[in-house]
């Protein structure tokens, strides 16, 4: 996954030293100037974007690249209060939609350079946990994921356990997280039962187990 969303991330980075470029008037014969750019990132792509950091750095010192790490809906909400922002990646459209109908976006600028899956996490030690539907159990009292009104996680999740004709059975027991790596924390830590996070966030931790992977 690592070396697609790399090349996705050298071709969003080449376009905004294209347009950095252009608002400066730059002498052919002039050094180079150190350039800083200020990424917004959804929160589930923080591993990745750390490692795509290292490599991309080594072929562009000049570039100094400063993460932002949120959930999606708190990004776009920055964006829209006058954050400096130079490349806003997010983890649904729904954010991208809302930032483009405002005029917020640079035209021609958004692509889509990610897939990902919806899966459901529970400690390394529970056993009582093998598919969605155990998640109506009285054993289970917890579950946590996003908040569907801000993180789009949780708005996947959401649509998920409905496709399931769970989420009203379970509302009693969610508990909304402000980004997915808050809901792998709550998992990690034992202060839930189970969690619904991305595929990758699974992977990165070693004290959860994939117990189950939501329908297509």
């Amino acid at each position: 996954m690592v070396k697609s969303l790399i090349k996705s991330w050298f071709l969003c980075l080449s376009l905004s030293l294209v347009l950095i470029a252009c608002n400066g008037a730059t002498l052919k014969n002039k050094q180079p100037e150190v350039v800083s750019l200020t990424v917004s990132v959804a929160a589930s792509l923080q591993d990745a974007m750390k490692a795509i950091k290292v490599l991309y750095t080594k072929e562009t010192p000049d570039v100094t690249i400063i993460y932002n790490f949120a959930s999606s809906g708190s990004l776009q909400q920055q964006i829209e209060q006058g954050a400096p922002v130079d490349v806003f990646i997010s983890a649904a459209p729904k954010q991208m939609n809302a930032l483009e109908s405002k005029g917020l976006l640079l035209e021609g600028t958004r692509q889509r350079i990610l897939n990902n899956q919806v899966v459901l996490v529970s400690p390394k030690d529970e056993t009582g946990i093998s598919n969605f539907e155990d998640l109506t159990s009285d054993k289970i009292s917890k579950i946590a994921m996003g908040d569907p009104e801000s993180v789009p996680a949780g708005q996947y999740a959401k649509e998920v356990l409905s496709s399931l004709n769970l989420f009203d059975q379970l509302k009693p027991k969610l508990v909304f997280a402000k980004d997915v790596r808050q809901v792998l924390s709550y998992v990690e830590t034992g202060n839930v039962d189970a969690g619904l996070v991305y595929a990758t966030d699974a992977k990165v931790s070693k004290q959860v187990k994939r117990v189950a992977t939501a329908p297509p």
